[in-house]
Order: structure tokens, then C-alpha cells, then sequence
């Protein structure tokens, strides 16, 4: 399940990711739903992992191009 479009910026990832995570403190946390929430927090986090990786390895290469 990828609660999150391809076409979002980074930030827009982040933001979500911090948003999704900020339920943990809020008056709406609930017990039996923490696993799903912490699950999806999980996935959004990898994705978010992953353009950051990618991002690194891109200005890395233009970097390279100016070495």
C-alpha cells in the first residue's frame, strides 16, 4: 500500500511523514490502531529514504562533472 504519489515533492513527503507521525502525540492515538499507522510511517519513510539517496547520488555525479 503506497499512501503516497510519486509526483510529491520531497517536501511534500516529508511533511506528510511528520504529519502521520505527529498522531503518536495527538488525542487521537489509539492503541489498536498504532501498528497500521506506524506501518505506513514505516513505508513512507523508505520512500522518503529513497529520493533522498537518490538525490545524493545525482548531485554526486554532477559534482564529479566539475572535479
Amino acid at each position: 500500500m503506497n499512501l503516497m504519489k510519486s509526483d510529491k515533492t520531497i517536501q511534500q513527503k516529508i511533511d506528510a511523514l511528520n504529519e502521520k507521525m505527529a498522531w503518536f502525540q495527538s488525542d487521537d492515538f489509539n492503541l489498536d490502531e498504532a501498528a497500521k499507522h506506524y506501518k505506513e510511517i514505516e513505508e513512507m519513510a523508505e520512500e522518503v529514504e529513497k529520493v533522498l539517496l537518490d538525490m545524493k547520488n545525482e548531485i554526486e555525479v554532477i559534482k564529479q562533472k566539475f572535479d
